[in-house]
């Protein structure tokens, strides 16, 4: 199969935990017989830097050209601490989304055998965890007009809308993922509160009937959150708005115990985008102590989602479980008295070496 890809390493650790990601593809390709060809291009505080856009025209075009996006990480504490800076790198995460029309975030949680003693949860409701959160990414407050503060700067407006036909498709989305999964999907809205959530809710139940064979429960958003740390291994396939989804995805990350082992899928109109959930992580950048893995499983799921290649998946994933089996992890997820901690360049040519052998 011909892989044509786009790479974008991003600001901090991006470029590091990328490499390594990239460096597995192309073993995997090899491996597997594959054709792979890939450009890199600037996106966030680099691009902002460069040319003073986060999201350049010809990053975009990149992007539209290829089958799939191999991203990192934007934000950069130069802007961070700038509450005045009218160019931001999250602009073009969001400029990205909104061109590329990556209408759905996928981000999967299970848990790791050896990392169960590092989730601030009790070992017995973690221990079992495997569900997946499906994400609305282009509507809702973070798009919705008007949005923005007063002259004198004391009043502030962000606007929440959503219409049937995005409301429609990541639903759609969320219910076929269930039938592939254990049957159950579960709706998270605040429809006790919101119109936007009536509407969710009210469309959820419309299609609901079309899809008999799965459970399908709806579930206000303060509950659902608190039901994640209570009873985590009662999800299976969570579906909801772009602002609760930010938050559930996050919340559900401490379950795995590191946010660096989780890995995410941007479904879109044009193509998709694979990238870890985690930030830039600036204070680590150019140490070499990053922790790649989500980044590799990322392109994991890259395999799986863009190409329908499930057994390039799987041995991604094998390879990642096996280095966490043997302690070569680096330091944030060292589990060990005195255990050695690796680089970031170390766990990738380590994953490397087992793919190839």
């Amino acid at each position: 199969m011909k892989i044509n890809i786009a790479v974008l390493p991003g600001d901090g650790i991006g470029p590091e935990i990328v490499e390594q990601a990239l460096n597995v593809t192309k073993a995997v390709c090899e491996k597997f017989g594959h054709e792979l060809t890939y450009k890199t291009a600037l996106v966030g505080a680099a691009a902002i830097d460069a040319c003073g856009d986060p999201y350049p025209e010809e990053t975009h075009q990149l992007c539209m050209a290829s089958d799939a996006v191999l991203f990192g990480a934007v934000g950069s504490p130069k802007y961070d601490n700038d509450p005045k800076a009218k160019v931001r790198p999250e602009q073009g995460l969001l400029a990205m989304r909104k061109k590329l029309g990556l209408y759905a975030n996928i981000r999967p949680v299970s848990v790791f055998p050896s990392l169960i003693s590092r989730s601030p949860l009790k070992n017995k409701l973690v221990r079992h965890a495997d569900f997946l959160c499906i994400r609305e990414l282009t509507g809702g407050i973070y798009f919705g007009r008007p949005q923005g503060r007063s002259e004198d700067g004391n009043s502030a407006v962000d606007t929440c809308t959503y219409n049937r036909e995005e409301i429609e498709r990541i639903l759609k989305l969320g219910f076929e993922f269930a039938a592939k999964r254990r049957k159950k999907l579960t709706v998270v809205d605040k429809a006790n509160v919101l119109e936007t959530s009536r509407l969710w809710r009210q469309i959820a139940q419309e299609m609901a009937p079309q899809y008999p064979f799965i459970e399908t429960e709806y579930m206000f958003v303060d509950n659902a959150a608190m039901r994640i740390i209570q009873w985590p291994t009662s999800f299976d396939v969570i579906v909801t708005e772009n602002m609760f989804g930010d938050i559930l995805t996050d919340e559900a990350s401490v379950i795995t115990g590191s946010l660096g082992m989780l890995p995410s899928a941007s479904i879109g109109l044009h193509t998709s985008v694979f990238e870890p959930i985690h930030g830039s992580y600036p204070q680590a950048a150019g140490k070499n102590i990053a922790n790649p893995f989500a980044t590799v499983l990322s392109a994991a799921m890259m395999f799986e989602q863009a190409f329908g290649l499930t057994e390039e998946a799987k041995l991604i994933r094998e390879a990642v479980t096996v280095a966490m089996d043997a302690g070569y992890v680096t330091e944030d997820i060292t589990t060990r008295l005195f255990q050695k901690a690796r680089s970031t360049a170390g766990v990738g040519k380590w994953l490397v070496k087992y793919i190839r052998k």
